[in-house]
Parts: C-alpha cells; structure tokens; sequence
C-alpha cells in the first residue's frame, strides 16, 4: 500500500454519487406546490439544489412556525424516500473509483446536507456505507452548505489536509462550500453545466466518474 497521508476524497451524496435530483424535483413539487411553489428544473438547481431544509424553510415557508416547516419538510423527504426506494442506481465509474481508492487505502468522506435518514438510505441502497470512514449531515452541525464547516468537518475526521484531497459536488452550494474549505472541486454535472460549476469554484467538471479526464487528474492528485 502506498503511502496516503493526509489525502481524502470527499463525496456529496445526492446528485453526486447518484442521479437524485430528478426525484427531489418531483417531491418538492408534490408538496411544496399546493403552497404556492412550482420548481422546473432551472428553479430547482439555483433556489433548493443542495440547500438545507432550514434555510429552505426560511425561504418558501416564512410564515410557518418553525416546528410547521420542519413537519412540511419531513413529509417532502418521506415523499423522496418512497419514489427512490429501489431506483438507486450509481453514477458510471463509482464503483471502480471507490474500489481504487480501497486499494491504495485513500479514506472517503459523505458530506451532504440531505437529512441522516435519506443519506443513510442512499448509500445503503448503492451499498457503499462501509466505504465511508465518515457521513457528515450539514443539518446536524451549526453550519450546513455552503459555509466550509461540513467539509472541514470531513477532513477533522481523517486528518486530512483541505489542499492534498479532493471533493465531488453537483450543486453550487456544495461547490462553494468545498472549495472555501479549501479543497480542490470535481464538479459532476447531473444538474449544471460545466459553466455553472466552475462558475461556483469546480477546479474542472466531470460527466460521471468514468470520465477519462477525471481520471487522469485523479490518479495524479491521489499518486495511483
């Protein structure tokens, strides 16, 4: 095994390990939509896409009591729940990068600010949960996307340096709040463009993990 000190690779979950955001499109249509909310696409990835609940109850329930937004909210990711139960397929190239990463003994990181039961879900259900030496939920901190703290919390808890490691993100929140943490951004773009994600701080953007140019930058960040 080579030596790996200080390197981590840092993961997004939703819309970045798999192609999510379709269904959180749908579910927050269903129930945000009786309220007087309607997301298309273009809507979705500039005012929910990587948001917390919090700040998106702040923003589309302002007269809501707090503990009402939260019970809204919890219904949309029950909504979510059902509609991606037995639809999570992997984005193309994770499995490999995951099992290349193993190999070299590079630790891996779930940093989201999708609610613990819908991440626990997600990497259940692609079956990687082991892979993660740790899953940080934005919600759960002081802090979640796109302030830096959840991604520093990942790097706290493998000891890894911000500069030596890598992040993959789908949305602009997720972008922004990697890189002000300092690490180098792959944006994965199964919502934006490339346009958008380096707009937002990406260092480059990839179709999936089997993107050739991904690879070839990976394997001389990580010295695989």
């Amino acid at each position: 095994m080579i030596e790996t000190l200080g390197r981590a690779l840092l993961f997004d979950i939703d819309g970045t390990l798999a192609n999510t955001d379709p269904l959180h499109l749908k579910a927050f249509n269903q129930v945000l939509g009786p309220r007087g909310h309607v997301f298309d696409h273009a809507r979705f990835s500039r005012d929910l896409q990587g948001f917390a609940n919090v700040s998106i109850g702040e923003r589309f329930l302002p007269d809501e009591t707090l503990e009402r937004r939260a019970a809204i909210l919890g219904e949309k990711e029950e909504v979510f729940r059902t509609l991606v139960s037995g639809q999570i397929e992997p984005l193309p190239g994770l499995m490999a990068l995951l099992d290349r990463a193993d190999g070299v003994g590079i630790p891996m990181v779930a940093v989201t600010n999708a609610p613990r039961l819908n991440a626990e879900l997600l990497l259940s259900g692609l079956g990687i949960t082991h892979r993660f030496k740790a899953l940080v939920i934005g919600d759960e901190l002081p802090h979640g996307k796109p302030h830096p703290l959840p991604y520093q919390e990942g790097l706290r808890f493998v000891g890894a340096s911000a500069a030596a490691s890598i992040a993959f993100e789908d949305s602009r929140s997720g972008v922004q709040s990697a890189t002000a943490a300092g690490i180098p951004t792959i944006g994965i773009r199964t919502s934006l463009s490339d346009a958008d994600l380096i707009g937002s701080g990406a260092v480059a953007s990839a179709s999936a993990f089997d993107d050739p140019a991904l690879l070839a930058r990976l394997a001389c960040a990580m010295a695989w």
